[in-house]
């Protein structure tokens, strides 16, 4: 019966490996204000971050040497959690609304649906505008248009086209983005 070699798989805690779960026969060791103190022993490293009074925290296990780093764990797991915080900020997606308009509508609904593709791209959401032909209405597209350029025209200061107006189907469709 031939066995796998087993690799020894250091136990996470919050996806952090920490101080004596470092089992790396050398490792390149950071200080606390990033400055590289150099290659030496697990066990060497180990007895560094004591004396410092802090812990030996692994920041990557990839690197030949992995690259350790001498911290309080209590600020590591804090600066991991900001990093994490910004990185979900910066990716928060777009979201798409969509307003749906008539070519026929009254100038009223009208003014109030166009306030909401204004608040809407403020907030910093792309707008999908659909204008819905009912009936008799697709003989007269041309409204359509005119009410789909209307629109454009009074959020032109403060939005892009990105999809402009195209019709599919009996749906009159334009899609707008908040200009930067």
């Amino acid at each position: 019966m031939i066995r796998k070699k087993r690799t020894f798989q250091p136990r996470q805690w919050d996806g952090i490996i920490a101080n004596h779960r470092i089992r790396f026969p050398e490792v390149r060791v950071l200080s606390d204000r990033g400055e590289q103190l150099g290659v030496m022993s697990s066990q060497e490293a180990m007895i560094k971050a004591q004396t410092a009074g802090k812990d030996l925290v692994l920041l990557s296990e990839a690197a030949k040497p992995p690259v350790v780093k001498i911290i309080e764990l209590a600020k590591f797991k804090y600066q991991k959690q900001q990093k994490d915080a910004e990185s979900r900020k910066k990716s928060k997606k777009q979201d798409l609304k969509e307003v749906r308009f008539t070519p026929f509508m009254g100038e009223a609904d009208f003014q109030s649906r166009l306030k909401k593709v204004v608040t809407f791209l403020e907030k910093g959401d792309k707008v999908r505008l659909s204008l819905m032909f009912k009936g008799r209405a697709i003989t007269k597209k041309e409204f359509g248009y005119d009410r789909m350029n209307e629109i454009i025209a009074q959020t032109e200061e403060i939005s892009t086209v990105e999809m402009a107006p195209k019709l599919m189907g009996n749906k009159l469709i334009a899609q707008l983005m908040p200009s930067k």
